[in-house]
């Protein structure tokens, strides 16, 4: 294995990747923005994010909206969500360098149809606690199963995207009796990620920032130095191309502020120290054996074609974890963050699926 040279702690460089694909997804059908959608359903709203600064009475994370904050405890810590709408339970996981407000869209567009729709904040990220420790992708599913016993459901459809997917992976595995259906954007599955990281030159170039966490101190510094410049550089750089809305400078702003909440910093890349350190420890070895154990709920796969950090070709094949209906949907022309940066489409493909009573193979 091979640990590319990184610049800052490891970012891919601003050069954006053409669409692996050769004309085909694994379900067999051809690229396209959401390849092999069901009919579109009905108009789903967006919350606009330009026309300046988004309000903030509430603090750096607490932003204002149609939705409610409040605090729920669970797994020994304090967490933060945001919940809009009523009907079974939607649960939105974050990943990095962002916070619940990521699901911005996606929280009204679920509550019109018809479901509660609730994104929290990872632990150590947000409005949750900073805890110590408890970093480890065990530990943060629990977290998610946690909240969602805390909210009084019997169980939950988890949507995670990056980090937010691997726990939503994770969460799966481990407590299937809580999650109804899984939605996983942008990271494949744990076994997968460890796979191509340390197999594939391309995705282990790609993924050069995760090898940068491993430096002590060092990344922390950088991502709150000139008031979080890196976090928005970060997702410039891992959106697809700038023919559209996302990401404008109103948005970094926000997603700068956040990380520079104290310690925040810190808690975001402590999971991915996790991750690469712990590859050859027993309790990394243990939780890889473990996450051997099929998914054994319906599942929806969501990628961008453009995505620079995490390669195609390394999410494409996931489904050989899932005993259970798996649908992969390749949305053409985004990068890292298909659900900020065509959120119409993505909230649609979601919706649809969620309602779908026999999601098909």
């Amino acid at each position: 294995m091979t640990v590319p040279e990184s610049s800052a702690f490891g970012t891919a460089g601003n050069a954006r990747p053409a669409p692996e694909s050769s004309g085909s997804t694994p379900d067999g059908s051809g690229p396209g923005r959401a390849t092999g959608a069901a009919a579109p359903g009905p108009a789903v709203p967006v919350v606009p994010t330009g026309g300046g600064r988004p309000s903030t009475s509430g603090g750096p994370v607490r932003l204002d909206g149609p939705w409610t904050h409040r605090d729920v405890a669970a797994n020994g810590a304090r967490f933060h969500i945001a919940e809009m709408g009523s009907g079974p339970l939607v649960l939105l996981l974050h990943g990095f360098p962002q916070f619940w407000w990521t699901w911005r869209h996606q929280l009204p567009a679920l509550a019109e149809a018809g479901f509660r729709a609730v994104a929290m904040d990872l632990r150590g990220v947000g409005g949750s606690d900073r805890t110590p420790r408890g970093y480890d992708p065990a530990n943060l599913a629990l977290d998610v199963t946690g909240v969602i016993r805390s909210l009084g459901e019997p169980d939950a459809a988890l949507v995670g995207h990056d980090m937010g997917g691997y726990l939503a992976w994770t969460a799966a595995v481990m407590r299937p009796k809580l999650v109804r259906r899984l939605v996983v954007s942008s990271m494949p599955h744990p076994r997968r990620w460890r796979s191509s990281m340390l197999s594939d030159p391309a995705q282990t170039r790609a993924g050069s920032y995760v090898w940068g966490f491993q430096r002590p101190w060092l990344p922390e510094r950088q991502l709150v130095a000139d008031e979080g410049g890196l976090v928005g550089r970060l997702i410039e750089e891992w959106a697809g191309p700038n023919d559209i809305a996302f990401p404008d400078e109103p948005t970094l702003d926000v997603y700068r502020r956040a990380m520079c909440v104290p310690s925040t910093a810190h808690c975001s890349v402590e999971p991915y120290r996790w991750m690469v350190r712990s590859l050859a420890r027993p309790d990394g070895v243990q939780f890889y054996r473990r996450m051997k154990r099929p998914v054994r709920v319906p599942t929806l796969h969501l990628h961008g074609s453009l995505d620079p950090a995490m390669r195609t070709r390394s999410s494409a094949g996931s489904g050989e974890y899932v005993e259970a209906p798996y649908r992969w949907r390749l949305f053409d022309g985004l990068g890292h963050f298909p659900h900020e940066e065509d959120p119409a489409a993505f909230s649609a493909e979601l919706i649809n699926w969620l309602k779908d009573p026999e999601p098909d193979r």
